[in-house]
């Protein structure tokens, strides 16, 4: 356990599994109160919130539907009662229809964008005046992927959803700093999650092989490593670090990439 994080109140939004999972326990390891949130995944919630407790720190449970905006409000309500301010907001949650463009419907783009950057929108304005309340710097984090630069089978949804998220971590970062808040966003490679494997089912194994060869670091990303870049630049030592793009991935995007490997 590090104090990176000492006394800090953190909100990671889809924390029932993977990077967010993984967000919320290293935040509480550096010393955050975590309030996770989930939309369905009720057990994978509890399990984090247990997690956030065994390595004492306080947790708060909250359930939303982030394409509701009715939903966003009741949240941040309940924030606001249970600890009255805010120190780290990661922006996490996201979900798609992994098809090719020309299958896409307009129901599936408008659940996309609506999930990933409208609700960006609207929980930053919740998210401000509970960072003002608290006295002490903001951080705001985004997270982005590897599909924003290189294009991905079946990922022009999620992709184009991410790159938005790209752009509005930049006119953030430049709103917000006169108010004393850093935006950032963290752009993970090819991570061994339970999203990554359902986006690539059989296909996952050729991925990881591909991949494991194409990246200098000679392995996947783990949901922990990009957890530690989130303390990081969540924490003061990234005071002077605002509206940029991290990449989490081993330095596999300075390569061509595996997935032409994996077309088909």
């Amino acid at each position: 356990m590090t104090d990176l994080l000492h006394d800090r109140i953190a909100l990671v939004t889809g924390s029932s599994r993977g990077i967010g999972q993984a967000a919320a326990w290293a935040m509480a390891d550096a010393g955050a109160d975590v309030i996770v949130h989930y939309h369905k995944f009720e057990e994978g919630a509890l399990a984090t919130a247990r997690g956030v407790e065994e390595r004492g720190r306080r947790v708060l449970i909250v359930q939303a539907n982030l394409e509701d905006p009715e939903q966003i409000d009741r949240v941040f309500s309940r924030i606001g009662d249970a600890f009255g301010r805010l120190d780290i907001y990661m922006a996490n949650a996201a979900a798609t229809a992994f098809k090719p463009g020309l299958e896409m419907r307009p129901h599936h783009y408008q659940r996309t964008f609506s999930l990933i950057v409208e609700s960006l929108l609207l929980t930053v304005q919740r998210v401000v005046p509970l960072m003002e309340r608290s006295g002490r710097a903001g951080r705001i984090l985004t997270v982005s992927g590897h599909g924003t630069t290189f294009t991905l089978p079946n990922y022009a949804g999620l992709g184009s959803a991410k790159g938005a998220v790209e752009t509005w971590t930049r006119y953030w970062a430049y709103e917000l700093g006169p108010k004393n808040i850093t935006v950032n966003c963290l752009s993970p490679g090819v991570i061994d999650t339970d999203s990554a494997r359902y986006y690539l089912q059989d296909r996952f194994a050729r991925l990881e092989e591909a991949a494991t060869r194409a990246t200098p670091l000679r392995r996947l990303g783990r949901p922990e490593d990009v957890a530690q870049a989130a303390v990081l630049l969540a924490s003061d030592a990234a005071g002077f670090i605002t509206g940029q793009v991290l990449r989490v991935d081993g330095g596999i995007s300075l390569t061509s990439g595996p997935f032409e490997e994996i077309q088909g």
